[in-house]
């Protein structure tokens, strides 16, 4: 067993309300399960919450994250921050258990789950704190995003707002007629070539990065390729809105891509509908494998993306 996999499993544990086990896909990754005593708990207690009130009355949030720090116990709030800041590992995949097909029970327990961890960025292409997205069989839209059929390649979230995005979630809600589409993910300390990018005379390089009409941001920013914290090096990046200055700079980041694409430590991730996946925005990229063609293709989507908490 490599030292890394020992560290990973650190974690693994029955705890009152919830267990901690390995993840089947992916030696870095966690799966947790709740107890469906206190999923049901949290569920019951909540059904006069919607979404509506949480993304009028901000403080509702906050106020569910600590109904299900009550039930789950701080020993939870305590691991997954501690999962999500540990470097060996980073990410967790956890779910609603078939004990709901509620979307608004989908968008409570995501919420909450967030609000334990830290704060939510505004996420201007829907117009609150979390969007939802559709991928069906034919779009118009201008990014990868909702293009089924092309690959969307590795980045990070964040690159072209001017605030921190160290955490991601990703909640599926429906899917019907999909074959591949699975979350491609990469952690940057399997990536065999990750010394020979971090340390590139171009990696500290500032960046403009400039946002498509549909994500409703019209800033341009700045961004290093790499950067470092706690003496590892993080990464920021998205091939479909940088604007390299040069030549040099372009075929950097296209060899890069091109390197993170290739690698045998990209791995495809099953998510069930129900499931979601957070992962630590800094030192994991994340994408999507095309699906296969099918004219009633239908995958529904949640993204909360946000900051630590600095207490």
């Amino acid at each position: 067993m490599s030292m890394v996999q020992e560290k990973v499993k650190s974690f693994v544990g029955k705890y009152e309300t919830f267990k901690v086990k390995e993840h089947p896909h992916h030696h870095r990754l966690y799966h947790i399960e709740l107890k469906s005593e206190a999923l049901d708990l949290f569920l019951a207690g909540n059904e006069e919450v919607n979404s509506q009130q949480l993304e009028y009355v901000p403080y509702m949030r906050l106020i569910l994250a600590k109904r299900l720090e009550t039930i789950l116990g701080e020993t939870f709030a305590k691991t997954i921050r501690e999962i999500l800041h540990d470097r060996n590992s980073g990410g967790f995949t956890i779910g609603m258990q078939n004990q709901t097909t509620e979307v608004e029970d989908y968008i409570k327990f995501s919420t909450a789950l967030t609000h334990l961890v830290g704060g939510v960025n505004f996420d201007a292409m829907s117009g609150t704190y979390y969007a939802r997205f559709s991928v069906k069989d034919t779009d118009d839209s201008d990014s990868y995003l909702r293009q089924a059929y092309r690959l969307f390649t590795l980045h990070t979230d964040g690159t072209f707002v001017d605030e921190p995005t160290d955490w991601l979630l990703m909640m599926k809600f429906a899917e019907e007629n999909a074959v591949g589409g699975e979350s491609r993910l990469l952690h940057l300390d399997d990536w065999e070539e990750l010394e020979k990018f971090s340390n590139h005379p171009l990696a500290t390089t500032r960046i403009e990065y400039k946002a498509p009409a549909s994500k409703n941001v019209t800033q341009t920013v700045y961004n290093q390729t790499f950067y470092e914290q706690n003496g590892k090096p993080c990464i920021c990046f998205i091939d479909q809105f940088a604007y390299p200055q040069t030549l040099e700079q372009a075929s950097y980041l296209k060899e890069l891509s091109d390197s993170m694409e290739n690698s045998p430590a990209t791995i495809a991730l099953p998510l069930p509908v129900g499931d979601l996946v957070m992962i630590n925005n800094t030192f994991w990229l994340h994408g999507r494998a095309p699906f296969e063609k099918n004219p009633k293709l239908y995958r529904e989507l949640l993204r909360q993306r946000g900051y630590f908490a600095k207490v």
